[in-house]
């Protein structure tokens, strides 16, 4: 039976040219924060991979702040601005993000307000999956004295919309407010620039674009403090205590650098492929919907489809048992029994959810792997309404 991977958003395997980093580095000995000569050749490596990414995002390497996960990274962002700007200034009590972020922004946001620490207020987005620019700048002209910081994503992680940050951010900007984006999905798959975007703060992760698990970066803006999660040896401007993690960091380097290298043209087989995807589904099981926008500002590889009469956990393992991984939506909430909030923000109804999947494809597919696709596909839907109960 052949092995299909279609769930890249959730994690991408480990690219060539990361792997062979990664053994090599994982080779050396020494703590970068040790002042031995072990120690100083491992520090020059974390410093050479670091002004690597700067060039690669556009940004100063000093602002590259390396964590453990984007999940890390994302929690450090919310909870540290606003902890430091709510100290300054106490009106500052309000945090604006997207009714769609990942769970890794929405969760600690919630949370705070959950605790008494702050407001959340929560832009809408559209049926197509983009943001409401309109609210958001009427929250923002009417609140900005409260506003704490706004998170936004680059991208989304289960449709795959890339949202207009540089709006966003100009706007946040004229108010002095921090604008952090969840850029995790669009490292190595379209252009960022840290600097370009005019943000305040940016979560990237290397699992996304053939690194390694383990290792993510906060870009945070030179000349800023916010409020550690982490306390410790003070690594990382001291904002980020921790051993660091030469191997990781080096392969992740590696791996973006590769994805961004190749970046055009891996958009254009990744893209192809994706409507080949598309197509076939629509070919085989006629009453499908997509929630993923067919073309515009999308990344290449994220298809959102709904089956109706079916639930998504029934299709998703009747996939798994012809060799076919896909996905729910975020990987984080697998095996959770809920509709995605992602499609319930964009007005699709609860079965509606309930009865999507997302394929999302990586420089690794080819089109044989639709073609079995093809050939399964029909199968599994019928199997999942026969055991649908509405």
């Amino acid at each position: 039976m052949p092995q299909v991977y279609f769930d890249h958003a959730s994690t991408t395997p480990i690219s060539p040219v990361a792997l062979e980093s990664y053994i090599e580095q994982s080779r050396l000995v020494g703590n970068a924060s040790s002042l031995h000569s072990y120690g100083r050749l491992a520090r020059k490596r974390v410093e050479e991979s670091r002004e690597s990414l700067a060039s690669l995002i556009d940004c100063h390497s000093s602002e590259i702040i390396f964590t453990s996960s984007g999940t890390e990274a994302n929690n450090l962002a919310i909870k540290g601005i606003f902890w430091h700007r709510a100290t300054e200034d106490p009106k500052r009590n309000l945090i604006l993000i997207s009714t769609f972020e990942h769970h890794a922004v929405l969760d600690p946001a919630l949370w705070l307000g959950e605790t008494g620490q702050a407001q959340i207020e929560m832009i809408k987005v559209s049926k197509d999956g983009y943001i409401d620019l309109e609210q958001m700048e009427e929250v923002v002209k009417a609140r900005h004295e409260q506003i704490a910081l706004i998170s936004v994503m680059h991208s989304n992680n289960e449709v795959g919309t890339i949202q207009p940050i540089e709006k966003i951010a100009k706007l946040a900007d004229a108010y002095q407010i921090p604008l952090h984006s969840d850029a995790v999905q669009s490292l190595g798959k379209v252009k960022l620039s840290f600097k370009g975007l005019g943000l305040f703060a940016m979560t990237v992760s290397a699992h996304k674009v053939g690194g390694p698990i383990g290792v993510a970066a906060l870009v945070l803006r030179k000349g800023v403090d916010i409020t550690p999660l982490i306390h410790g040896g003070g690594q990382e401007r001291d904002i980020r205590s921790g051993t660091i993690n030469p191997a990781g960091i080096a392969s992740f380097i590696s791996a973006t650098a590769s994805a961004m290298r190749d970046m055009e043209s891996n958009y254009q087989k990744i893209f192809s492929l994706r409507q080949k995807l598309i197509s076939t589904i629509q070919e085989q099981v006629s009453d499908v919907k997509l929630n993923s926008p067919l073309s515009g500002e999308i990344l290449p590889g994220i298809a959102n489809i709904e089956f109706p009469a079916t639930e998504s956990d029934s299709l998703l393992l009747l996939f798994d048992a012809e060799g076919i991984a896909c996905s729910t939506g975020s990987a984080c909430s697998a095996g959770v029994q809920e509709a995605s909030h992602v499609l319930l923000a964009m007005g699709r109804s609860e079965v509606q959810a309930r009865g999507s999947l997302r394929f999302s494809l990586g420089i690794g597919n080819s089109e044989s792997e639709i073609e079995y696709l093809e050939v399964c596909i029909k199968r599994v839907v019928d199997r999942a309404r026969a055991a649908y109960r509405g």
